[in-house]
């Protein structure tokens, strides 16, 4: 799985960093999400699958290879 995002079209909820803040954070200036990693590992894919699903926006994308 590879994680894509889309800061344009963030909110700025947190909802992902709350999720999984391994994978998503914030930028400081205006709270959009950044994208730290962007490849879970086997055991990482549930929690990002729940950062992507709680993400008021649809600003994470998740690719399968």
């Amino acid at each position: 799985m590879r994680i894509e995002v889309r800061p344009e079209v963030c909110v700025g909820a947190g909802q992902c960093v709350l999720t999984a803040g391994r994978f998503f954070d914030q930028g400081e200036d205006d709270g959009l999400v950044v994208l730290r990693r962007t490849e879970p590992g086997p055991a990482e894919t549930a929690e990002v699958r729940e950062a992507a699903d709680r993400c008021p926006a649809g600003a994470i994308t998740l690719r399968e290879p």
